[in-house]
Formats: C-alpha cells, structure tokens, sequence
C-alpha cells in the first residue's frame, strides 16, 4: 500500500501499534505492568491528586518502606531498586 492509499483508519491502526511498548522481559522496577494499566500512569496520577510537598512526602515515603522491607520479601536487590527509583524521582521533583 502506498502513503498515498492510506485512510484514516490505517492512520489509526498506525498510530495504535505506535503506542505499545515492547519489552522483552517485564521491567517491576522502571515500567511495573499493574502501574501502567491504561492512559496515564499511576505515579502521574498520584502527582496530580496532591500538592507539591505532599507529593515529595509520597515519594520519600515508599523510599524508606522498600528500604526498610528489602530483607524480608525475598527479592532484596529488586525492592533496593525500587527504593532507588523514588529517591530519583525525589531529586527530580526538587531539582
């Protein structure tokens, strides 16, 4: 098919396949799939709901559960990445 030929529900089923995302492994640190379950992710939606400071709590927050828990739950370097994840996501939002 030419660019030419291309109808608008060819642009659509284009533009559909453009937004998946491809990943060979699941990634329960960067993309976790029960956080990225439609439109907007969740960690935006958080954002969102609550003021800045209340925001940076939020983050600081699940820093220190996954730090204080990585021991118990059996995947330790998974739970300290996650607790790096929000201490980045910290520093992004205050810098």
């Amino acid at each position: 098919m030419s660019i030419d030929n291309a109808t608008s529900a060819d642009w659509d089923a284009l533009t559909a396949l453009n937004k998946l995302s491809i990943r060979k492994t699941p990634d329960p640190v960067e993309q976790p799939d029960h956080y990225n379950n439609g439109a907007i992710e969740a960690i935006e939606a958080i954002k969102a709901s609550m003021p800045e400071n209340e925001f940076r709590g939020y983050l600081k927050g699940n820093a220190l559960k996954y730090l204080w828990r990585y021991d118990y739950k059996g995947k330790p370097v998974e739970d300290l990445r996650k607790c790096k994840w929000y201490i980045e996501r910290l520093i992004k939002e205050i810098n």
